[in-house]
């Protein structure tokens, strides 16, 4: 049963022969050839790195057919994603959207910044046309200094209505704030990119307004077990390979079922 039915009813080393071979005069010559040998392995291994960093890519990014054995679904006996939570994320898109998509993510994480693209890209294609709405729940992890700071950040932003466009801004540059001794200032310097009252925005920053709110985030993760970012669910199905790939072609396959 779909959500929204719900809410209505929730290198070669040289021989040892090789190496003996420097009494003779040809023993210069034997040496060039391991190098040779070495540096040929070397490519030969850079090009196999290279190849399988690109089968990764797509990989992650190519979109499965809906109907793939290989997509991910709910386990037999799994319980609908327990939709009280929602209140304590950030969402956007019609309430009675069809399809839930939910992640769990902290901003300094690299893989969370790789799947905001994702993410952007879902809002565009499917919460604008109100086939989806989607939720972001703030996981800080301990290990990222600024993660907890950022996340105030964007529920600040949000104070003057612009919350999804400081969520891009913190992912989008998330290289350059995540070694910042200050982020409250890159932060601050955002907000005025944004066009936003920065006295306004330092004040919440600084008396860290909204850490509560993130805190709450923080416990409906942990009331679902979640552990890492990003962790992404579509309705009550935690993706296995968050990217576009896996999360449009999952997507669509539930927009099937509820359409059917």
């Amino acid at each position: 049963m779909g959500e929204a039915k719900r809410r209505k009813q929730t290198g070669i080393p040289s021989s040892g022969k090789s190496g003996k071979s420097g009494k003779s005069g040809k023993s210069g010559k034997s040496g060039k050839s391991g190098k040779s040998g070495n540096r040929g392995l070397i490519i030969g291994i850079a090009a196999v790195v290279a190849i399988a960093v690109f089968a990764g890519l797509y990989f992650l990014t190519s979109s499965p057919e809906p109907g793939s054995d290989a997509l991910p679904v709910a386990a037999p006996d799994a319980q609908p994603f327990p939709a009280q939570l929602d209140q304590y994320g950030v969402s956007v898109g019609d309430e009675n959207a069809p399809v839930v998509v939910r992640e769990f993510a902290d901003y300094q994480c690299p893989a969370c910044g790789r799947f905001s693209e994702a993410s952007k890209r879902l809002k565009q294609e499917y919460v604008e046309t109100g086939k989806v709405r989607f939720v972001y729940f703030d996981l800080p992890l301990r290990q990222h200094e600024s993660a907890m700071p950022a996340a105030l950040a964007a529920r600040c932003a949000g104070d003057q209505d612009a919350y999804w466009q400081m969520h891009d801004q913190l992912y989008g540059s998330q290289t350059e704030w995540s070694g910042s001794n200050d982020p409250v200032a890159t932060f601050t310097r955002y907000a005025g990119d944004l066009g936003l009252n920065e006295r306004r925005f330092r004040n919440c920053m600084e008396s860290e307004l909204h850490r509560e709110d993130v805190e709450q985030s923080r416990q409906a993760a942990s009331q679902m077990r979640v552990m890492g970012t990003p962790t992404v669910y579509v309705d009550n199905i935690q993706l296995t390979r968050p990217g576009w790939g896996q999360l449009s072609a999952v997507v669509e396959r539930e927009l099937n079922k509820q359409a059917n």
